[in-house]
């Protein structure tokens, strides 16, 4: 280590940080390496106002306590990009850093990243603020762009969504079709007196909080496909479902074989829609192969747009539209006019809440439910007791 006293004595006064100044006489100069301390030092450390050098560039310019780096001052990091700070024991309690991309505002780790919570605008108006993992936005956090806004959990950078606390307070339903009734040789009762979600599923992480006893809000009833399969149970379940005072509503599997006109016609002639019943839904969910046969994504939104048009004139609702989120990601975006004007109601089997604007969120396929044998659909309401009220007043048939 060289130690040099008054290296510049020729200058009167030598700025060091923004608004800090000291004679030169106090200016103490320590080089190890490629390492140079130029600044005020006590007992052997550095102490008051200092700047670190690596090589010729400038690492750190500002207070300092003890040694280590304590007060305001700005330092660069490894990208060159300028962090003006607070500093306490080293370690930035809280800076500001502008580049190219946007400015960011929060805590740092000691190797000059953003780490903790802090808060990013970048150059086109997005704006995001929550947890940051090694620059990355990892963690809780709130975004808003262009009028779109994600509260959620973020992980290296992408938005994973919402995760769910379930609790009783929660509104859920479930859906159900033959399945719940046949199973091999075997025919099963509902026992439509007992009905209380007991589990919510094992194939995607949940948090949950007390015991799993939900009451059953709602309840959607398979009743065609295409335009030759109708469900056995749908007539004796919906009526009973009715009987027992649940929300009621009927679906139909869209098949890539059939016309959407002729589908919708199959549907209304099978199915009941009456005073106080939920929207009619569509159950859409094609492999990329039927979507290939049925001429293409366009080919298929054509058929859709049948179904769906002839069945809100028809019976005065507007249809809820159930898709994967597979099916979200590859053909959504492509009908603009599907996507902000109808319902969705989406199943997807992860530990997060789907990112799209929807109703109904089927969390699981393999819950269960008591007076019910074997798996069932397990649903969740986008909202609570208040918004489901709100729901069931403006969608059910009038």
């Amino acid at each position: 280590m060289k130690t040099v006293k008054n290296i510049y004595p020729f200058l009167i006064i030598i700025v060091l940080f923004s608004g800090c100044t000291i004679n030169s006489d106090d200016i103490t100069t320590v080089q190890q390496g490629n390492i140079t301390y130029r600044g005020q030092m006590k007992n052997g450390k550095r102490e008051g106002v200092g700047v670190l050098y690596q090589g010729d560039s400038i690492v750190y310019s500002g207070q300092w306590r003890h040694g280590q780096r304590y007060g305001k001052g700005w330092a660069i990091d490894a990208f060159g990009r300028r962090i003006d700070a607070v500093w306490v024991a080293d370690t930035i309690v809280n800076g500001i850093r502008k580049d190219s991309s946007g400015s960011y505002q929060g805590e740092f780790n000691r190797h000059l990243m953003a780490q903790g919570h802090g808060a990013f605008r970048d150059n086109q108006g997005t704006y995001y603020e929550g947890q940051w993992h090694n620059d990355k936005r990892s963690g809780f956090g709130f975004s808003s762009q262009h009028h779109i806004f994600r509260v959620g959990e973020w992980k290296q950078n992408v938005y994973k969504g919402e995760r769910l606390n379930y609790t009783s307070a929660r509104i859920y339903g479930i859906d159900i079709s033959k399945h719940q009734h046949v199973k091999g040789r075997k025919r099963y009762n509902i026992n439509w007196k007992k009905l209380r979600i007991s589990h919510l599923g094992t194939l995607s992480k949940k948090r949950i909080s007390g015991k799993v006893d939900y009451r059953v809000s709602f309840i959607f009833i398979k009743s065609t496909e295409g335009t030759t399969i109708r469900n056995p149970y749908y007539r004796a379940d919906y009526t009973a479902a009715r009987a027992h005072g649940y929300p009621v509503g009927t679906y139909h599997f869209f098949s890539h074989r059939k016309t959407g006109t002729a589908q919708a016609m199959y549907f209304l002639r099978h199915s009941n829609f009456r005073k106080g019943d939920l929207p009619p839904v569509l159950d859409l969910e094609p492999f990329p192969s039927q979507v290939r046969k049925m001429g293409g994504t366009a080919a298929m939104w054509k058929q859709v747009r049948s179904w769906l048009k002839i069945i809100e004139q028809q019976t005065g609702m507007r249809p809820i539209l159930y898709i994967s989120q597979m099916f979200v990601n590859k053909y959504l975006n492509v009908a603009p006019d599907i996507k902000h004007n109808y319902p969705v109601w989406i199943a997807r089997y992860g530990e997060y809440k789907p990112d799209i604007k929807l109703w109904i969120w089927q969390l699981a396929p393999d819950g269960r439910v008591a007076g019910i044998h074997g798996d069932v659909d397990i649903n969740v309401f986008n909202g609570y007791s208040d918004e489901f009220a709100q729901w069931l007043n403006i969608v059910r048939k009038k």
